[in-house]
């Protein structure tokens, strides 16, 4: 996934269209759109990882991390944010945790019971 791909889809599971994206970053006209074709500057992929709450690197595309796991792009996105730390202290951000894996197992268990149940 290229870096403009990650950017869209983040954007998107954050609820900014691309033009609201580059107008909060205080990018130039069009600026994340040239992207497509060419690579960004450090400073505003800085400014648009920023906005979007994630590490400058989570958006670089080819991450090695996600190349060698078998956690796909589209995985890795979902986590980083549902695992976004979003001004949280550490205390809370345990605490936040806790109660995601709680969830997760729960619907897992749900599902599960769904498809024995032929639903």
């Amino acid at each position: 996934m290229t870096t403009f791909e990650r950017i869209k889809k983040l954007a998107k599971m954050r609820g900014y269209s691309l033009s609201s994206l580059n107008d909060k970053a205080g990018l130039g006209t069009n600026s994340i759109y040239h992207w497509k074709t060419k690579a960004p500057n450090i400073t505003s992929l800085k400014k648009v990882a920023d906005v979007l709450g994630v590490p400058v690197d989570s958006l670089l595309e080819d991450n090695n991390e996600t190349s060698k796991s078998n956690i796909s792009a589209d995985d890795e996105m979902f986590f980083r944010t549902v695992l976004d730390k979003d001004g949280m202290s550490d205390k809370q951000y345990q605490e936040y945790r806790k109660r995601i894996e709680q969830f997760a197992r729960f619907a897992r268990s749900d599902i599960e019971n769904d498809i024995q149940n032929g639903k």
